[in-house]
């Protein structure tokens, strides 16, 4: 059952342990019946071992003594099998709720509009998905160990009335003021837990991130400030632990204490009770019996008021991401079958882009050279519609971007980042990305991005198994086969960003002949300064200072620019 998303205004931390209990329903109320039958039993077995005393022993009955111990032998029977189940049960719920919370999360992280990811690292995001998701799952298991707790107080309360009325009004009146002590004091706990996981996500995420980086860091030497910067934030993580295991350490000890108190304070009242021969012995023996079982349920209560502790910090960790606020709006215009790719910018500004104007016929191979970085990286997620620009519009076909859903526009106009990752898989499901075409189908796209060179290298050509994150492969095939994936979605509009920046010069020339070839009659548009590449366009425009400052072929740009001339030939 989802716990909600950006649409729903953003779930809260309770929110989320409700609604995680609540989609338990069914596991939590059958283990808690169990449960109650369990504690029940378990509270009635002093109870009959002091009638066993007062009838059986005290008389000599033979009859009465087999009578009552066939009694506490079904008892044993009942509380094992019940503690057995509701065990069982109890631990699939945790589990499910788990896994409930991690297909949330997941759902949030994929969803079209994004923004689950902003101000986060992958690591972060991991660490909220297991450790968080785990600890808010298992508040769904505590629940059946909160009410069978209960029930065995309720029933010690009882059967200590039946025996004397002091006794059993001692527990009742005692257990509240325990458990609201016991929840102030699990306040510390709770927020040190919180900083604590935070520290731990934080450590996971510069973790993933180094390790991404690995090859790179070796190869500019910086792997001792890259030891240095995870060590700092190991020990920030690590002192964060330190301060909650501490504060779990005197919550369990305090708990453990105040309960040690009050069972020492039954067992004397039982006690003066049995002196002054208000109570039989038989009673004695059930009130300290009860008065030692009552520690089982208050242990049982104080590891609860942990793990709720522990889970409402995760719980507030898990509905940030829920909540987060999508990056993009979700459009109503549907796009028809059949897209002419026709793109134009009209006032473009976003990030260091101002004022953009651009159109693009469709069907055309369009360069686009910028002289800032962050001018090609602001353009590629505009037109990615990874966010909305801050003024203008980009329209496909005339119609605004902001108009469409964000995953109709994405199908319609694919960017494929310079950085695209490739999967732990064979080369030819890294080109297919989950649409099922076969190699024959796949052939054009491998050879337009000579793809299939690095086949033939590979010891099982297309379905050889790549390694994580396509290490296995060298920085140019890596750029091939991640090629090679975006011809072959063939979308109407293709935008591609410095695709051949690790390929050597011959291969190059090759890909952009077999790309203008491929994409004959949809929209290309290349982001890049590869003077190939742009050479085998219609035409290329010059963005300088976030402007569009050039517009003509390569080869006039190349003789008439001085600007243009120094960012491709540089």
């Amino acid at each position: 059952m989802p716990v909600g998303g950006p649409n729903e205004g953003g779930p809260t931390g309770g929110l989320v342990l409700r609604r995680t209990i609540r989609g338990q329903r069914r596991r939590v109320v059958g283990a808690s019946l169990l449960g109650m039958a369990h504690q029940a039993c378990e509270a009635l077995v002093p109870v009959v071992i002091g009638v066993v005393i007062d009838r059986a022993v005290s008389t000599g009955s033979s009859a009465a003594l087999l009578r009552w111990l066939l009694v506490l032998a079904v008892l044993f029977l009942v509380l094992s099998t019940c503690y057995r189940t509701a065990a069982r049960i109890t631990d699939g719920a945790g589990e499910h709720a788990a896994h409930q919370l991690r297909v949330d999360l997941g759902t949030r992280v994929l969803d079209p509009r994004g923004g689950a990811d902003a101000g986060r690292l992958p690591g972060a995001l991991t660490a909220v998905a297991t450790g968080d998701a785990t600890r808010v799952g298992a508040v769904a298991a505590a629940v059946p160990y909160a009410v069978s707790a209960l029930t065995g107080l309720i029933v010690s309360a009882v059967a200590l009335l039946r025996v004397s009325v002091p006794l059993g009004l001692l527990i009742l009146l005692g257990v509240p003021p325990l458990l609201w002590i016991g929840h102030r004091i699990s306040r510390p706990l709770e927020e040190r837990s919180e900083i604590e996981q935070e520290r731990a996500a934080h450590a996971s995420g510069v973790a993933a991130d180094l390790v991404s980086g690995l090859r790179v860091l070796k190869g500019i030497g910086a792997e001792a400030a890259a030891v240095s910067r995870y060590r700092r934030t190991s020990r920030d993580s690590l002192a964060a632990a330190l301060r909650a295991a501490r504060s779990r350490a005197w919550h369990d000890g305090a708990i453990l204490a105040l309960t040690g108190i009050f069972i020492a304070v039954i067992g004397l009242a039982g006690a003066h009770l049995a002196m002054r021969g208000s109570i039989s012995v038989g009673e004695l023996v059930a009130a300290v019996g009860l008065a030692q079982y009552l520690l089982g349920p208050f242990q049982l209560l104080t590891y609860v008021n942990g793990e709720l502790a522990l889970g409402r910090a995760s719980a507030d960790r898990i509905a940030e991401v829920l909540a987060s606020p999508p990056a993009v709006a979700t459009g109503q215009a549907v796009l028809p079958d059949s897209v002419p790719g026709g793109v134009r910018l009209r006032g473009l500004g976003h990030g260091v882009l101002r004022g953009v104007d651009l159109d693009i016929a469709a069907g055309s191979v369009v360069g686009v050279v910028a002289k800032d970085p962050a001018a090609a990286h602001d353009l590629l997620l505009c037109l990615g519609r990874e966010l909305d620009p801050a003024e203008g519009a980009v329209e496909l076909d005339g119609v605004p971007l902001t108009e469409l859903d964000p995953q109709n526009a994405r199908r319609a106009i694919l960017v494929a980042h310079h950085d695209a990752d490739l999967f732990e898989s064979s080369l030819l499901d890294n080109v297919r990305a989950g649409s099922g075409a076969g190699e024959a189908e796949l052939a054009p796209a491998l050879a337009a991005a000579a793809a299939d060179d690095v086949a033939r290298a590979l010891p099982e050509g297309t379905a050889t198994v790549l390694a994580e994150r396509g290490r296995s492969l060298s920085g140019g095939q890596r750029q091939r086969v991640a090629l090679a994936r975006a011809l072959a979605a063939d979308s109407p509009v293709l935008v591609v960003h410095d695709p051949t920046t690790a390929v050597d010069t011959v291969t190059e020339s090759r890909i952009a002949a077999r790309l203008r070839e491929l994409r004959d009659g949809r929209t290309t548009i290349l982001v890049t300064t590869s003077p190939t590449l742009l050479a085998a366009t219609d035409r290329v425009v010059l963005l300088d200072d976030g402007a569009v400052a050039a517009d003509g072929r390569h080869p006039e740009l190349v003789a008439s620019h001085e600007t243009y001339r120094a960012a491709v030939l540089a």
